[in-house]
């Protein structure tokens, strides 16, 4: 029999506990429990290095919070980390790390925008937590056949949303084409975070010229700060300058 790999990620320990039980239940399913992102990333990199990867993720779309310790017969794996992974970001850095795992988020209640943020990060499903453990396991199995899995309810909102954030990238991509290069190096700059001084020593530019660049960028992106700029960039696709290479452009001129 082909055993499936469940990992459920919820920082709800009674429901992670109380649906894992459920699922070890089944003759195919061998199932664990993470309760936040960073150990449920630490459980999917200790598999992988065993050579039995979870084939399945469960995740909790409203993922955010670590839990006190306790020892059950399903157990929570805690994190002692600070930093929190929320659902949708977790979908999104499995689907990056390690692409063979599908994952399915689990949710409190219906939400379009949020279901296509899921799908759109790499979820294959979106399941209410209320549904049937039969209904779940339909959607487990499904999602191992690259089947896509959502409510019919959902679906008109969630191809709504999709539709218009498809629009709203084809405009924030033909506003970065726009842009000359080197303005563009600039708005990859501001997207890795760095400051006017930092663009400038990367750059080699003067900050009063960088100072100009990235005016311009904001004019001709239609917006009025940074923060705008960088959401806008990441929208068309534009990912942030390597800061761990060596500078590449060293054609600017001090001014």
């Amino acid at each position: 029999m082909v055993r499936i790999r469940v990992l459920v990620v919820d920082d709800h320990r009674i429901f992670a506990e109380s649906l894992a039980a459920a699922l070890a239940a089944e003759p195919d399913v061998d199932v664990s429990a993470a309760g936040s992102g960073p150990a449920a990333l630490r459980c999917l990199e200790r598999a992988a290095a065993e050579g039995r990867r979870f084939d399945v993720l469960l995740v909790d779309a409203d993922l955010g919070g670590n839990l006190p310790g306790m020892r059950h017969a399903v157990p929570v794996q805690e994190s002692n980390e600070d930093g929190l992974v929320d659902g949708i970001s977790l979908v999104a850095g499995v689907r990056s790390g390690q692409p063979g795992v599908r994952t399915v988020v689990l949710a409190e209640k219906d939400d379009p925008r949020r279901a296509a943020l899921a799908l759109q990060a790499g979820a294959s499903g979106w399941v209410a937590k209320d549904c049937s453990l039969s209904r779940l396991l339909t959607v487990i199995r499904g999602v191992l056949r690259d089947e896509t899995h959502l409510p019919p309810a959902l679906l008109t909102g969630v191809l709504r949303e999709l539709t218009a954030a498809r629009k709203h990238r084809t405009e924030s991509e033909r506003l970065v084409e726009s842009l000359t290069p080197r303005e563009r190096e600039v708005l990859r700059c501001m997207v890795a975070g760095l400051g006017r001084k930092a663009v400038a020593e990367r750059l080699f530019l003067s900050p009063h010229t960088v100072r100009t660049h990235m005016q311009n960028v904001l004019g001709k992106l239609g917006v009025h700060s940074t923060l705008a700029a960088v959401a806008l960039a990441r929208r068309a696709g534009v990912g942030p300058v390597d800061l761990t290479g060596d500078v590449v452009e060293r054609g600017g001129q001090l001014a």
